[in-house]
């Protein structure tokens, strides 16, 4: 691979780097926007090892670096502004190259290896605005031209909006469940084999009979409820399919996708007084830590209507 910037490093060293380079891109035929990545990764790493070690490095002064080198080359990228997502890029390219060194016995990656990734900081659930969820959880938002197919999606997304399931627990129903519409509540079983009551809506319960109706299957209590065109299984990549369509029809964020329907459902709850104890139950989170992450949904959302409405803002 042509090098086409000045290395900070001896020439065994840059030698052992641009063989390394030539491995990714021929052997491992990784993308080049990967390889172009890593060997600007290693490139700041030989730069840093340059005022680290008080000169260019060789093959001789990476041989047994700590991780304490390494944490030092990270504190020195975050503050020069990278991002934890950057720096687990980075530090993945470093480790890749002194592995390829180590098997050649050149030098000891225990020091990289031993190091923990940076966490890259969880972004905030995107829910749907109560407008829109209604919308592409109805009958009347569906695309699809069958219309059994299309009340079949309708019956999954009102699920994910109006009981809060993950797409895997609506799909994992059985011709067993949602028969009778005086059912108010539905024992699913999560992660963990961790089981809960959640709510059924009348609307769940017309959206469901209305595909049971429509269906051309026989739906036995102990098959899957929801079945795709010939009769099978109803996988999830065909509802995230139909609500990609429905994004581009409706004009809704790239945010849109089923599991953003989940988060509708616990975001507008808690806006509307909903408990977090109560919320936490509904969703089947072993934690509340993790319910809590709503709560700075509905923060975020009551600033900007402040921002928007307020005469003073």
């Amino acid at each position: 691979m042509t090098q086409e910037f000045l290395i900070a490093a001896r020439p065994d060293l840059q030698a052992a780097r641009g063989e390394w380079l030539q491995t990714l891109a021929g052997e491992r035929r990784l993308a080049k926007l990967t390889v172009e990545a890593y060997e600007r990764d290693t490139r700041q790493f030989l730069q840093f090892l340059t005022g680290h070690c008080g000169g260019a490095p060789g093959i001789a002064d990476i041989a047994d670096l700590r991780p304490a080198d390494f944490r030092a080359f990270l504190a020195a990228r975050r503050n020069g502004g990278a991002g934890a997502r950057t720096l687990g890029r980075g530090l993945a390219g470093i480790r890749s190259f002194l592995r390829f060194l180590e098997k050649r016995g050149l030098v000891n990656a225990a020091g990289a290896s031993a190091l923990h990734s940076p966490r890259a900081p969880k972004g905030l659930p995107k829910p749907l605005t109560a407008a829109d969820a209604r919308r592409v959880s109805s009958g009347d938002g569906q695309l699809a031209e069958e219309p059994w197919i299309a009340a079949r999606n309708a019956a999954v997304l009102a699920l994910l909006y109006g009981s809060g399931l993950r797409i895997s627990e609506a799909l994992g129903l059985t011709g067993g469940d949602l028969v009778s519409p005086r059912e108010e509540t539905l024992r699913i079983t999560g992660k963990g084999g961790k089981t809960r009551l959640v709510p059924v809506l009348p609307v769940v319960h017309r959206a469901a009979a209305e595909y049971r109706r429509l269906c051309p299957y026989h739906l036995s209590p102990n098959q899957p409820l929801f079945r795709g065109a010939r009769g099978g299984a109803l996988r999830p990549a065909i509802i995230q399919r139909e609500m990609q369509k429905m994004r581009s029809a409706l004009n809704l964020p790239d945010t849109a996708t089923p599991h953003a329907l989940r988060h509708s459902f616990a975001t507008h709850l808690l806006a509307r007084g909903g408990d977090l104890r109560a919320i936490q139950e509904l969703l089947g989170h072993a934690s509340l830590s993790t319910t809590q992450v709503y709560t700075a949904v509905d923060t975020s959302r009551l600033l900007e209507i402040y921002d928007a409405a307020h005469p003073r803002a």
